[in-house]
C-alpha cells in the first residue's frame, strides 16, 4: 500500500469518526435536518451515477424508484410491520420495478431512452397521487427521534458509496464502461452490453429504494406521490454532473456545494436560486463536462507544469550554483 494510499485511508476514517461523533456535538434539529439533507442528496446522486455515469445511460426517471421505496415502505410500517424489515422491502421493490421496466427500456437508445424513463416517473407520480390523495402521517409520532435516522442516513450513504467504489473497481465496473465508451465495440470483446446495464440499474434502483425508504422514516408526514416528483431526479443528476459523472467522489463534492449553495441562494435571492441553478448546470455543461473534479484536475495540472517552469528558469538555475 501506497503512502498516499493510507493518507487517503486515514482522512477517509477520520471523518467518519467525525460523523459519527456528530450527535455529541449538537442538539440543533435544524443542523441534524441540513446534514440529512445532505446524506440523502449523497445517496441519490451516487446511485444515480451507477447506471448514469459509468454506464452512460441518461436516466431521467431516478425517481421512480426512489419513489417506490418510499411508498413501499411507508405502507409496510404504517401496516404495523417492523422498521428495519420495511425500509429494506423498499430497496427490493425498487429492484423488482428496475428489472420489470429494464428489458424494454433499453431497446430504447439514447435520447429516447432518458424520455421512456422520465415518462414512468411522471405516470407513477401521477397515479400514486390520484390512488392516494391523502397524506401519510407517522404511526410512532409521539416517539420520533432524529438521532437514530441520522445514523440511518448516515449508514445508507456509506454503503453507498462504498458499493459504488468496489461496484467500479471490479470486472462489472471496467464493463459499465466499456458499455458506456462504446455498446458495439463492448459487444465484439464479448462484453453483453443488456447485462452489464441490466446490473447497473438494478444496483442504482437498490440504493435509490433505500433513500426513499429511509425518507418514509424519517418523515412526520407527507403526500405519497411526493418522492415521485421530478426533482428527486433532477437535482441528484446536477449534483452528479457540478461534481463529475463518472467518479465516485464526484457525487459527493457535487452534493455538499449543491446543498450549500442552494440554502445560501434561498437565504439572500428567494426563488431565483432555481434561475442561477439552471444557468450554473448549464455553464458546467457546456465548459466542465467533467465538474468540479475535472476543474481541480486541470488545476493540479496547471500548478505543476507551473512550478517545473518555475524551477527550471535561468534565473533561479543559476541562483542555486549550477551551470545554465
Amino acid at each position: 500500500m501506497s503512502t498516499k494510499q493510507i493518507i487517503y485511508l486515514a482522512l477517509i476514517a477520520v471523518i467518519l469518526v467525525g460523523l459519527a461523533l456528530f450527535p455529541f456535538m449538537t442538539q440543533d434539529d435544524s443542523t441534524f435536518n441540513l446534514v440529512i439533507l445532505v446524506f440523502l442528496y449523497m445517496t441519490l446522486a451516487s446511485s444515480w451515477n451507477i447506471l448514469g455515469g459509468y454506464t452512460g445511460q441518461t436516466n431521467l426517471g431516478h425517481a421512480a424508484f426512489f419513489g417506490a421505496g418510499s411508498l413501499a415502505t411507508r405502507l409496510l410500517w404504517v401496516g404495523g410491520f417492523p422498521a428495519v424489515p420495511s425500509i429494506l422491502a423498499g430497496g427490493v421493490i425498487a429492484v423488482a420495478l428496475a428489472l420489470a421496466i429494464g428489458i424494454p427500456a433499453f431497446k430504447l437508445k439514447g435520447v429516447y431512452f432518458a424520455i421512456g424513463t422520465l415518462a414512468l416517473a411522471l405516470i407513477l407520480n401521477i397515479t400514486i397521487g390520484n390512488v392516494f390523495p391523502e397524506m401519510s402521517y407517522n404511526p410512532a409520532i409521539s416517539d420520533y427521534q432524529i438521532v437514530p435516522r441520522y445514523y440511518l442516513f448516515l449508514g445508507l450513504t456509506v454503503i453507498t458509496i462504498a458499493a459504488a467504489y468496489f461496484l467500479v473497481n471490479s470486472r462489472w465496473g471496467l464493463g459499465m464502461m466499456a458499455v458506456r465508451e462504446g455498446e458495439e465495440a463492448a459487444e465484439s470483446l464479448g462484453i453483453s452490453a443488456l447485462r452489464h446495464k441490466l446490473l447497473a440499474l438494478a444496483a442504482s434502483a437498490f440504493f435509490a429504494g433505500l433513500a426513499g425508504s429511509a425518507f418514509a422514516y424519517y418523515h412526520v408526514s407527507y403526500y405519497l406521490n411526493m418522492p415521485f416528483g421530478p426533482e428527486w431526479t433532477f437535482d441528484p443528476m446536477m449534483m452528479a454532473y457540478i461534481g463529475g459523472t463518472g467518479t465516485v467522489i464526484g457525487p459527493i463534492i457535487g452534493s455538499i456545494f449543491f446543498v450549500g449553495l442552494k440554502q445560501l441562494l434561498v437565504w439572500n435571492v428567494g426563488e431565483y436560486h432555481l434561475i442561477i441553478f439552471g444557468v450554473l448546470f448549464i455553464l458546467i455543461v457546456l465548459f466542465l463536462p467533467g465538474g468540479l473534479v475535472e476543474a481541480w484536475k486541470k488545476y493540479q495540472r496547471w500548478f505543476t507544469r507551473w512550478y517545473q517552469r518555475r524551477n527550471t528558469s535561468p534565473r533561479n538555475v543559476i541562483g542555486t550554483g549550477h551551470l545554465p
